[in-house]
């Protein structure tokens, strides 16, 4: 940590803030308005809070239009910095959802005739994005290990621009060679773009690591309450501009009162996530040794296989982690005999939640494509809260010993 930095937790609550509140109210307020009189400053604190980052997005000041859909309104700009400020970026952007934030990103970063590398196990919507919309725009994709340097030089074209990993994959947790991507993408000129959802900033900090864009589906731990659906690209100055400029135009803004409470989950992501390391790293090792188990995909792990690179580059190993049953018929048993863990899509908020990823995550996958990346029907994901990790061991113990 540089001299005299903050730390994230004291940034989440104070970074971006206006410097002075708003008739005096402690919390930003929703400025439930679409557009702002043109020329007006912003009503008692258009300054942004002293120490925090001035980065944004926005294209617009203050003085010129300021409209909900360019994305400029208060909400977004105290958002902004303090997102800017958090993951160690030059400018950030929130979005309508996380795929809004990736859709943009690239739309913005690729044209027709362009050509990118993909990390080979990655989100079914992003997958699909890049195999069926990208695809129809004329950019096209190679699929490639996230663990294998050599076979991205082996893919690598001329029209090659960027390479795309996760810091942790869904749902298997692979943690690719991120190291070995900032290299590789340095070397041959291209975008180094990670979707760091799963780790969050404060296990990982991929802009300090050389990554050019880092994104976020917010839904997930930097909101932390499953009451909203969001997204937010951070990076360089100049490639969020561009971002942005895009967005405007695709309409993928987020509304007022989601940037509200967005922007009171982050102050809690330290605490949530930190908490989320220690009850994940519990449950793995509980379920890694219940015979009904046959293989527990965890970083925290020593049996995993990048656990050495995920010791050093992340701060924990996260919430989610995902498991294989024995027995892969008896997965549907096992959703309907928990008590605590609820079955539902999504990851990060403050109540476990469990689903087949064979049936949720990447259903718009064949068979074929699942298998061929390790996603089985009897394959768990678990994505715990907050709960104690004894009552989490417990009830998961209790629904094995019955299937």
């Amino acid at each position: 940590m540089k001299p005299n930095q903050r730390r994230i937790q004291t940034e989440l609550i104070h970074a971006g803030e206006m410097a002075e509140r708003v008739e005096g109210a402690v919390v930003l307020p929703v400025f439930q308005s679409a557009t702002f009189a043109s020329g007006a400053s912003v009503a008692s604190g258009a300054s942004v809070a002293s120490g925090a980052s001035v980065a944004s997005g926005d294209t617009s000041s203050y003085d010129e239009i300021r409209y909900l859909r360019l994305n400029n309104t208060p909400n977004h700009q105290v958002l902004h910095r303090k997102l800017a400020a958090v993951t160690g970026g030059e400018a950030a952007v929130v979005t309508a959802s996380g795929m809004a934030a990736i859709s943009t990103a690239l739309l913005s970063l690729l044209k027709a005739g362009d050509h990118l590398l993909a990390q080979d196990c990655l989100y079914g919507g992003t997958y699909t994005l890049l195999t069926e919309v990208a695809a129809d725009l004329g950019i096209t994709c190679d699929f490639v290990p996230g663990n294998a340097p050599e076979a991205w030089r082996a893919a690598l074209k001329p029209t090659t621009r960027l390479l795309y990993v996760e810091s942790m994959s869904n749902p298997l947790l692979e943690v690719a060679d991120l190291e070995a991507a900032v290299a590789f993408t340095a070397e041959h000129g291209l975008i180094a773009m990670v979707d760091n959802t799963f780790a969050s900033p404060v296990n990982y900090r991929p802009l300090e690591q050389g990554f050019d864009l880092e994104v976020h589906s917010a839904t997930k731990y930097l909101n932390g309450h499953s009451d909203i659906v969001a997204g937010c690209a951070v990076g360089r100055a100049e490639t969020v501009r561009r971002i942005t400029r895009r967005l405007n135009h695709l309409g993928g803004c987020l509304d007022s009162h989601a940037c509200f409470l967005l922007h009171r989950g982050l102050k809690t992501l330290a605490l949530r996530v930190r908490e989320q390391n220690t009850i994940g790293q519990r449950l793995a090792e509980f379920l890694a040794g219940h015979p009904a188990v046959r293989r527990v995909n965890y970083p925290g792990l020593d049996s995993h296989p990048q656990h050495q690179r995920a010791r050093r580059l992340f701060a924990g190993c996260g919430g989610v982690l995902s498991f294989e049953l024995a027995d892969p018929g008896a997965a549907a048993a096992l959703l309907e005999g928990l008590s605590l863990a609820v079955s539902a899509p999504s990851l990060g908020g403050v109540e476990t939640l469990v689903t087949r990823p064979a049936a949720t995550s990447h259903s718009g996958l064949t068979a074929a494509e699942r298998a061929r990346i390790g996603i089985g029907e009897g394959l768990i994901r678990v994505a715990v809260g907050i709960e104690a990790a004894e009552d989490l061991c417990a009830d998961f113990g209790r629904a094995l010993d019955r299937t």
